[in-house]
């Protein structure tokens, strides 16, 4: 046995597997990115109905090339409460048939015989790529250009995976080596284990096929490779699943329940097929003849669209089962913070995690405004019960303010996202800045409303109806800037405009109707001081609401 062939076989393994997941990327990153609007709204459409989470889940991971990316984006809604369990389990459905796409790309660019083969004319697109990246002005032409370049590098990744099998096809004692592994289950736990690795099903899937292709292993051997990639895929769910929470850690095991279910079903299968001496190999080797790389990526989609039919209907008692094996935490009253619809798995789809940033904002949003109420519930009112909430809530928003500012960050430096969505996360700062500052001046008013209470002070009664109609000015105010700021509507914000407005003017009107009272000896200077900072308060808490719908003029 040449030992220096070996060597260069495995070296050009390396290459090969190196290319073809650089290549992965590439293509995942840019389809994201020209496809992000698309794609929130796929994803936004999951319900109850089973066909449709499978459908979603399919189309999504057709779209990025990555079914490691839509399971573990899924496992961050679930994480989120965004959506069910039983609908994650769909989307995972979804996604194991859509990552067969790129089995089937892998087969088509195989063919070739005599004249050039569609390896070779694919890999071309390698170069076209890289050209209209480098030159074009436009970033969507050159979003195109990396889809391109992407797609070519797969090919050029896949020649030399090839090539080495190619080598190894010459040397007869690797030939013999692994014309002796028959065992489907010392199969299956190889292609396990080698995709578990390096954490790409579809490069063990792509191996397989060159392997099968070039003679090194038979069909059925090659076949048992792939069904034991989809037990290795999982790995990148449960390391997700494992550092998310409950919920989180239930969708990763249902993933690998539902593929281990699979492979078991079919080996079961071949087994009982065996005592009438008939293969999957066989079969679709009568099916697609002289056409080794074909057979192997029909059987790898057969087999996924099987196991989902097979699961589709079990799927409530799947979740059952994930929910008995890990039970509910018990609550803690205590427990911290946490950002509700965004989580560190979604950095993995940037353009998915954008539209979560929004919902993380507006939730912000919602509560700031509940803590303006319990403010000036308590200015006007004299009622301190609420106040712890109130000050639950001020920590929460500080928390908001901080974490999700760091998200953000993290999230600008990710590829894969448009200039739109660029654009809209550069004015989030700002726009979560301006959310906490409402909550800031929310707090300016309850120490106002202490200091009247401790000097045993009330306001008038005309000074707490100018107050209850100032808070119904900036409810409307503020209804019409987060539809404004969540629908990108231009209507919204000049209507908000001509409310801000409005309440510039009643503030004003606040103040000449204090001095009026003032000078009737109606009011106190010291409860006088009190309201015109309350006043004060509120307008700069319109310019902050107003800020935030603004940010919509930019995208």
């Amino acid at each position: 046995m040449d030992i220096t062939a070996i060597i260069t076989s495995l070296l050009t393994l390396l290459a090969g597997i190196g290319v073809f997941l650089v290549a992965c990327q590439m293509m995942s990153s840019n389809l994201e990115a020209a496809s992000s609007e698309k794609l929130k709204k796929l994803f936004s459409k999951a319900s109850d109905n089973k066909l449709l989470g499978v459908g979603i889940g399919a189309l999504g991971t057709a779209a990025i090339q990555s079914s490691g990316a839509t399971t573990v984006m899924t496992i961050g809604f679930v994480n989120a409460g965004i959506i069910s369990l039983a609908q994650a389990a769909t989307i995972i459905y979804g996604a194991n048939i859509g990552t067969t796409i790129t089995a089937q790309i892998v087969a088509l660019g195989m063919f070739g015989g005599n004249s050039v083969s569609t390896s070779v004319i694919f890999s071309a697109f390698a170069g076209l790529g890289a050209f209209l990246s480098i030159f074009a002005k436009k970033n969507s032409a050159k979003t195109l250009g990396g889809i391109l370049a992407g797609f070519g590098l797969l090919f050029v990744g896949l020649e030399l995976m090839s090539s080495s099998m190619d080598s190894f096809a010459a040397l007869d004692g690797v030939k013999t080596f692994l014309a002796g592994i028959r065992n489907p289950l010392i199969l299956v736990a190889l292609g396990a284990l080698f995709t578990a690795i390096i954490q790409s099903s579809s490069v063990m899937t792509s191996i397989a096929l060159a392997m099968v292709v070039s003679g090194l292993i038979g069909i059925d051997q090659g076949i048992f490779l792939t069904m034991g990639s989809n037990i290795g895929s999982c790995v990148v769910a449960v390391i997700a699943g494992v550092t998310s929470g409950t919920n989180a850690k239930r969708t990763a095991l249902i993933h690998l329940l539902f593929n281990c279910s699979g492979v078991i079903l079919f080996l079961l299968a071949a087994l009982f097929l065996g005592w009438f001496d008939i293969s999957y190999g066989g079969v679709f080797e009568k099916m697609f003849p002289s056409a080794p790389q074909t057979q192997l990526a029909m059987f790898h989609t057969f087999f996924n669209v099987v196991t989902v039919a097979v699961m589709l209907p079990l799927t409530r008692a799947l979740v059952s089962l994930v929910k008995r094996m890990i039970p509910d935490k018990p609550v803690s009253h205590d427990a911290e913070f946490s950002l509700r619809y965004v989580d560190e798995n979604m950095l993995r789809t940037p353009p998915v995690a954008v539209s979560q940033v929004k919902r993380e904002i507006l939730r912000m949003g919602d509560i700031a405004l509940q803590n303006l109420d319990r403010s000036l519930e308590m200015a006007t009112q004299q009622d301190f019960s609420r106040l712890p909430l109130f000050k639950r809530a001020e920590q929460e928003l500080n928390f908001i303010n901080r974490e999700l500012i760091g998200f953000v960050v993290r999230l600008m430096g990710k590829t894969g996202l448009g200039e739109k969505d660029r654009s809209y996360l550069s004015g989030t700062y700002r726009s979560i800045r301006d959310l906490e500052r409402i909550g800031d001046y929310a707090e300016n008013i309850v120490e106002y409303a202490t200091a009247l209470s401790d000097s045993g002070q009330r306001f008038s009664d005309d000074a707490r109806y100018e107050i209850s109609q100032l808070k119904e000015l900036l409810h409307r105010l503020y209804k019409l800037c987060m539809d404004a700021y969540q629908n990108e509507d231009l209507a919204s914000l000049e209507k908000a405009n001509e409310i801000e407005e409005q309440i510039d003017d009643f503030t004003k009107t606040m103040e000449e109707g204090h001095i009026k009272r003032m000078e009737m000896g109606i009011c106190t200077p010291s409860v006088g001081a009190q309201y015109l900072e309350l006043s004060s308060n509120a307008e700069r808490m319109a310019d902050h609401m107003i800020n935030v719908a603004k940010t919509i003029r930019s995208l």
